[in-house]
C-alpha cells in the first residue's frame, strides 16, 4: 500500500514537473524577442553577458543609448563603459537599474541623464514592458514593477508573461523560434548604432508651461541614487544629452543646477555645448534632431570622453592588453557595421 502511494505522489509530480516545464516553454515562445522590431527592449539585458570591468555606467532613456557610444569612447579615450538604457526610463527604473548593476560591478562613474525628471508617473505598459520584460528577476526588478505598473497592469502577468502575451499565437514569427534560448545582440555596449540622416525640420514652437517643477517622486529617486553612488563609493555625474526637441526648459537646467550644487555633482547641459560639440542637425541626427546618428555621437564622444578623461580621471585602458583584446575586437566588427550600415 505504502509503495502504491509513493508511486502515486511520484506520479503526480512527474505530471506537475512536465506541465511546469510546458508552461515555461510556451510562455518564452510568447515573449516578444525585440530582435528586428522594438530592438530596444533587448538593450538591457544584453549586458548580462559583458557584466563587469566597466569604469563608466550610463542609465537613462534613449538619449543615452541613442546618442553616446562606449566603443568611441574606448576608441578616443580608452573608457571603457556600458549604457544600461532603455526606452522612456523612468527615473525610479534608472534607480532600480543601477542597484541592479551594482550587484555585479562597481564602476568609477556612473553618468545619469535627467531627461527622466520630467515625468513623475508611468507612461504605458508598452514603455515598461521594454524596460523590465528582459530583465533578470531580483528584488530590484520586483520594486521596479512594482513602482512602474499602470493601472491596467498586474504583477503576475510579469512573472508569468503567457498572461499577457497569450495572444501572440497568431503573430509568432521564425524570430521567436530562432531567438528561443538567447536574444539577438543588436547594440555595442548598450549603444543603438544609426547612420542614416535625416536632417531638421519643422520644429513645433516653444511653449511656456504652467508649472516647470519636478515632480516630488523624481526628487526622491534622485536622492536615493545619490546616496546609493556615494555609498559604492562611486562619482554620481548629471547630463542632459543634446537635443533640439523635446525642449529642454532654462527652468529645467536651474533646477538640475541647483540640486548638483547642493549635492556636490557635476553637471553638464550638452544642450548648451552643441556649438562646442560640432553638431551640425542637418547631418548628424538620424530623427530631426531628436537623437544623434553615428556622425554626432562621434562628435559628442569625443567632447564629452575629453570631460570624463580629465575632470573625472577616467582610465585610459587602450595599453592594457587583456582589455585591448576584447575592444580591438568589438571595434573591428563596430567598424564594419558602419560600413555595412552606410552601403559600403
Amino acid at each position: 500500500m505504502e509503495k502504491k502511494k509513493l508511486t502515486t505522489v511520484l506520479l503526480v509530480l512527474a505530471v506537475l514537473l512536465v506541465f511546469a516545464a510546458v508552461f515555461c516553454l510556451v510562455s518564452r515562445l510568447l515573449e516578444p524577442k525585440y530582435a528586428t522590431d522594438l530592438v530596444e527592449g533587448s538593450f538591457l539585458p544584453q549586458y548580462y553577458k559583458e557584466a563587469g570591468g566597466h569604469d563608466v555606467i550610463f542609465v537613462g532613456d534613449c538619449e543615452v543609448y541613442a546618442n553616446f557610444s562606449p566603443l568611441e569612447l574606448y576608441r578616443d579615450y580608452g573608457i571603457t563603459s556600458y549604457i544600461r538604457g532603455s526606452s522612456q526610463q523612468l527615473i525610479w527604473q534608472s534607480y532600480y537599474v543601477l542597484e541592479e548593476t551594482f550587484r555585479y560591478e562597481i564602476p568609477k562613474a556612473v553618468v545619469f541623464n535627467v531627461n527622466a525628471m520630467r515625468y513623475s508617473e508611468p507612461v504605458s505598459e508598452a514603455y515598461n514592458r521594454l524596460t523590465m520584460d528582459g530583465l533578470r528577476w531580483s528584488s530590484s526588478k520586483v520594486k521596479m514593477i512594482l513602482a512602474s505598473m499602470t493601472e491596467e497592469e498586474t504583477f503576475w502577468s510579469y512573472v508569468f508573461p503567457i498572461l499577457r502575451y497569450h495572444a501572440r499565437f497568431d503573430e509568432l514569427t521564425g524570430e521567436d523560434l530562432a531567438y528561443f534560448f538567447s536574444g539577438r545582440d543588436n547594440s555595442w555596449n548598450g549603444y543603438q548604432l544609426h547612420t542614416g540622416v535625416k536632417a531638421v525640420g519643422h520644429l513645433p514652437s516653444k511653449r511656456p508651461l504652467a508649472d516647470y517643477a519636478f515632480g516630488d517622486i523624481c526628487y526622491d529617486y534622485l536622492d536615493k541614487m545619490a546616496s546609493l553612488c556615494a555609498e559604492k563609493g562611486v562619482e554620481l555625474i548629471l547630463i542632459k544629452a543634446p537635443s533640439l526637441y523635446p525642449y529642454w526648459y532654462e527652468q529645467y537646467d536651474a533646477q538640475i543646477a541647483a540640486y548638483a550644487a547642493e549635492h556636490g555633482l557635476a553637471y553638464y547641459d550638452l544642450t548648451q555645448a552643441v556649438e562646442d560639440i560640432g553638431l551640425d542637425f542637418q547631418t548628424d541626427t538620424y530623427d530631426a534632431g531628436l537623437h544623434l546618428n553615428y556622425s554626432g555621437t562621434v562628435k559628442l564622444c569625443k567632447y564629452f570622453g575629453r570631460i570624463l578623461a580629465e575632470k573625472h580621471d577616467c582610465t585610459d585602458h587602450r595599453e592594457d592588453p587583456a582589455v585591448q583584446a576584447v575592444y580591438e575586437e568589438k571595434l573591428r566588427q563596430y567598424d564594419a557595421e558602419v560600413q555595412k550600415q552606410k552601403g559600403n
